[in-house]
């Protein structure tokens, strides 16, 4: 005995198998093994096909519910008409933008860039200064402009008739006034 430590042999617990389950009278090893095979084969089949198939059965529904409802929504939209813009008038003609006075850049009055294009319009180049508000644009930027229509690209003033067809004012002989 050491340490107060008795030495047995150390055997170990038995062994319990399950007992065995009472077989029917008609048992036959290899017909219940085949059938059981193919019945958790057929349940796995048919759990992979219900899980495959329900979400893209239920997603199709889905889409075909939306589908006619865009339909439905596109035909059946009370018809609302919108206001037609009507064109009342053109931009001036070849001949009244002539009538136009052009002048250099240097002798416009209310600054040198051009609210067309925003360019600044130099010194030395031709210029359209549009009658009545005295803006100047470059020549090209004012002739397009005008030729839509018959309004000053700033103040939006109208050019009316009466400018191209008046005739020029007379020359003033040394007024000083």
């Amino acid at each position: 005995m050491r340490h107060g430590v008795y030495n047995t042999p150390f055997t170990p617990p038995p062994i319990h198998s399950p007992t065995p389950s009472p077989t029917p009278l008609n048992f036959n090893p290899k017909t219940t093994n085949t059938a059981s095979a193919v019945t958790s084969g057929h349940n796995m089949l048919v759990s992979v096909f219900l899980a495959l198939f329900l979400p893209c059965a239920g997603m199709s529904a889905v889409f075909i519910v939306y589908i006619c409802l865009l339909w439905y929504t596109a035909n059946n939209q009370p018809e609302i008409r919108l206001p037609v813009k009507t064109v009342t008038e053109k931009g001036l003609s070849s001949s009244e933008l002539e009538k136009l006075p052009k002048v250099t850049g240097k002798e416009l009055v209310l600054g040198t860039e051009c609210a067309v294009c925003l360019d600044d319009i130099e010194s030395e180049q031709v210029a359209r200064m549009v009658p009545g508000c005295n803006h100047g644009f470059h020549l090209e930027c004012a002739d397009t402009w005008l030729t839509k229509r018959p309004v000053c690209p700033v103040c939006r003033a109208r050019l009316d008739a009466q400018l191209f067809s008046a005739p020029p004012p007379p020359a003033q002989e040394n007024n000083t006034c």
